[in-house]
């Protein structure tokens, strides 16, 4: 519990920064489809001469903009980067980070075995990627109720962010099997983020290539896209299993790997 609670202390301010990025990503992102909305011009024909690559890039090729859900849809994309890549530097440096510290030797002369340690930070990870979806969560659903003339998506939201949620939780584990099993773990959140962002490239690349898709298993930015999930279908539970079998895998060898790691500090 101690090492628990100093785990939160010790990211409560990048939680908080962070919470404030994504609350104002959401604002932001809003008040431009009122904008546009006021103009009098539609979005889908502003939208209409932008080339194909750089509306895959931009994630809203499929989507309705004019529509209040379509723009969300769009918006979700990027409240979406900024909570995995916030997830994956997170487990990366909540494991990392007594060896950066030189901390090591103080953390493990208490009598508490690895398996507690690795458990107690992990469950102070997944409260903080907690947090942060739920200031996404709440921020969505304010926010659209204000711009959405009438539009309730609610529920729609609710599911988006609990597809958020599982990709945030398989970020961490990411993070945290680099940390235990690189030699050097102060650049496994580097490694980590690196990651994230080649297989998002990936999910640009399938959009741009249809004889791509059968490629989309292997990007989790394809798991669960706001063009599907508010459409109705909900979360695919092929996706939801494929998640969740590399999160068990990924959580085994963060116990397993810094169980056997010489701990340098």
């Amino acid at each position: 519990m101690n090492i628990f609670l100093k785990e939160l202390k010790s990211h409560r301010k990048s939680l908080i920064f962070w919470s404030i990025g994504v609350f104002l990503m959401v604002v932001s992102g809003m008040a431009k489809f009122e904008a546009y909305s006021s103009s009098g011009q539609s979005i889908n024909e502003m939208m209409a001469d932008i080339p194909k690559s750089l509306r895959a890039v931009l994630g809203f090729s499929d989507l309705e903009l004019s529509k209040a859900s379509g723009y969300y849809g769009m918006l979700f994309l990027y409240l979406l980067l900024m909570a995995t890549i916030h997830a994956a530097m997170l487990g990366a440096t909540i494991i990392a980070k007594e060896e950066r510290d030189k901390t090591s030797e103080f953390l493990f002369v208490k009598p508490v075995s690895r398996t507690t340690v690795i458990t107690a930070k992990l469950l102070a990870a997944s409260v903080n990627i907690v947090i942060f979806n739920l200031v996404t969560l709440v921020s969505s659903i304010i926010l659209m109720g204000h711009y959405s003339h009438g539009e309730d998506v609610s529920g729609e939201i609710a599911i988006l962010m609990a597809g958020m949620f599982i990709l945030q939780v398989l970020f961490m584990v990411i993070g945290s099997a680099l940390a235990a099993v690189k030699k050097k773990p102060k650049t496994a959140a580097s490694l980590a983020t690196g990651i994230l962002l080649l297989t998002y490239m990936l999910s640009v690349t399938i959009d741009l290539n249809e004889n791509m898709e059968p490629l989309k298993y292997l990007t989790p930015f394809k798991y669960f896209e706001a063009k599907n999930v508010m459409v109705g279908s909900g979360l695919d539970v092929t996706f939801v299993v494929i998640s969740v079998v590399w999160i068990t895998v990924l959580s085994y060898v963060t116990y397993v790997f810094y169980q056997k790691r010489d701990l340098n500090g």
